[in-house]
């Protein structure tokens, strides 16, 4: 059984002005995957205390995926967060992520998110939108059985 958290980091999500499509497609894509999965979704809005404490509180999890706050925005400070917390950075899965979604669009480039663990917990920022959290979720499906397996000290 893998423990997610969704975290959707979005001022107007928050505020009740938009409503949260992200962080449902990214747990609705995992509970219809063959991965036993449970969700939990938290949103938060784009500031960095907001952020690290929904982190920090996440991180009895096996995933943390953040989707928003990734773009180049003066608000757009989810790696920053993200990165203060870590522990260790796994730059291949936000590299891999982010060449695989050039194929989909050109601004894939644009997206600066991170990727890491603190503790046992795999933290990745995912964009904001419904196009690229769904390309990003079924990419990292087959990542998650593998990476969990590695971190209990399993042979890959």
């Amino acid at each position: 059984m893998f423990r997610v958290a969704v975290i959707t980091v979005s001022d107007r999500v928050h505020r009740g002005e938009y409503e949260d499509l992200s962080g449902p497609r990214i747990r609705d894509l995992l509970l219809e995957s063959s991965l036993e999965a449970d969700v939990c979704l938290v949103v938060v809005p784009d500031e960095k205390p907001a952020i690290q404490q929904a982190i920090t509180e996440c991180l009895d999890r096996d995933y943390i995926f953040t989707t928003g706050g990734t773009g180049l925005s003066f608000r757009d400070v989810t790696p920053e967060v993200t990165k203060e917390i870590c522990d260790r950075e796994i730059p291949g899965i936000s590299e891999f992520l982010r060449r695989e979604s050039c194929s989909e669009t050109r601004y894939a480039p644009l997206s600066r998110g991170f990727s890491g663990m603190k503790g046992k917990t795999i933290i990745v920022n995912f964009p904001g939108s419904v196009k690229a959290v769904s390309l990003y979720t079924r990419l990292m499906i087959p990542v998650m059985e593998h990476a969990s397996k590695m971190i209990l000290g399993g042979k890959h």
